[in-house]
C-alpha cells in the first residue's frame, strides 16, 4: 500500500504526523504513510492547522485547497490536496498520468 492515491487531480496523503519536533519537514515513511515533523504543538489544533499551511506552501495551493479527511486529533491523519500544483521530493511520488 502507497502512502498516496490520486482522486482525479487531487492527492490523497496518509501522514503521520510528529508535532513538537526540531524543524519542519517531511522524515520520509513511517511504515505505509508519509511521516511529517512539525514544530507546532499538539494543543487545540494548532499542529493541525499548521499542517494545513505547510502541504499548502510544499504542493503550491492556496490553505483552502488542503483539508483534513480524518484523524483529526490522531497523528494518523488523511488530508486531500486539491490540484497540486507542484510535486515536492517524496519518496515513489509520481504525478498521476493524463
Amino acid at each position: 500500500m502507497s502512502y498516496y492515491r490520486w482522486d482525479g487531480a487531487d492527492l490523497i496523503l496518509e501522514c503521520h504526523l510528529q508535532p513538537a519536533a526540531r524543524s519542519d519537514d517531511f522524515a520520509g515513511l513511517h511504515g505505509d504513510r508519509l511521516k511529517i515533523r512539525l514544530t507546532a504543538p499538539p494543543v487545540e489544533g494548532k499542529a493541525n492547522a499548521y499542517l494545513m499551511a505547510f502541504l499548502a506552501k510544499a504542493f503550491g495551493v492556496s490553505k483552502s485547497q488542503v483539508s483534513l479527511l480524518s484523524g483529526e486529533l490522531s497523528r494518523q491523519k488523511r488530508v486531500r490536496i486539491c490540484s497540486p500544483q507542484k510535486l515536492p521530493d517524496l519518496p515513489d511520488l509520481v504525478r498521476q498520468p493524463g
